[in-house]
């Protein structure tokens, strides 16, 4: 079960925002760096970045901090928000990112995650999966299309993607659980390998997750943020936690 703290940018600061609401943001650092390396310090391997500002724009936007996010640490680093050409990705695996996370690009332009699977494979591809009321969200969450997070999975498992983050926006930065069960549905009729994002609020959702791992479920891992940066439990916890027996 990998776990990937998450740094959210906004104005070069690390945020969290209450249901993707760009004007409800809590700033947490101006300096994200230090904080993907306290993350890095407790024992985090992958780090999950959103640049915020470009989800909206449709172009990244805090490239500067991501770059330094990737070259002055040791994280496996993923990041989404704004990428929307395969200029973009590449650039950004050429920088030295792991995975290249599609959002809008996946509902609007599908033929790009396509082309972008068939050109780096589907370890490098990851697939956002936003839902509001069980409809894809996109461009930052303002906007709302009339696809199912269960039709985008199939369409894009057809197209050669091997795994998605799959978030519950009204759960998201709020604390309040995870929609796991949405999550698990999700994984069983796409077979697909699901990120849990979006809720995370105890140790023990951790372990249902990580439950649901060894029962087959096709969960890859969880991401967290509000939970880390609310003192709900620490990022050491949570790696022990998902790498405890069950």
């Amino acid at each position: 079960m990998i776990v990937f703290p998450a740094i959210d940018l906004k104005n070069g600061h690390a945020v969290r925002l209450r249901q993707g609401v760009m004007d409800d943001a809590t700033v947490y650092s101006d300096d994200p760096l230090a904080v993907a390396r306290g993350f890095e310090a407790q024992g985090a391997s992958y780090l999950h970045v959103v640049d915020l500002d470009g989800a909206v724009a449709g172009t990244m936007v805090n490239w500067t901090v991501l770059e330094c996010l990737v070259k002055a640490t040791n994280l496996n680093v993923q990041v989404g928000g704004g990428i929307r050409s395969m200029e973009r990705i590449e650039s950004l695996l050429g920088l030295g990112v792991d995975r290249v996370i599609l959002g809008t690009a996946a509902v609007r332009e599908p033929l790009l995650v396509e082309q972008a699977v068939t050109r780096f494979g589907s370890d490098r591809i990851v697939v956002g999966i936003d839902a509001k009321n069980g409809r894809v969200a996109v461009e930052g969450w303002v906007k709302t299309s009339d696809v199912s997070a269960e039709e985008l999975g199939l369409s894009m498992r057809d197209m050669g993607v091997t795994r998605v983050i799959y978030t519950d926006i009204h759960r998201d930065g709020m604390l309040t659980g995870a929609d796991i069960d949405g999550a698990a549905k999700l994984a069983d009729r796409t077979r697909l390998k699901v990120i849990v994002s979006g809720g995370v609020a105890s140790l023990d959702e951790l372990r249902l997750i990580r439950c649901h791992i060894v029962q087959g479920v096709g969960f890859e891992g969880a991401v967290l943020g509000k939970a880390l940066y609310s003192g709900a439990f620490s990022l050491r916890e949570a790696l022990e936690t998902a790498a405890a027996v069950v």
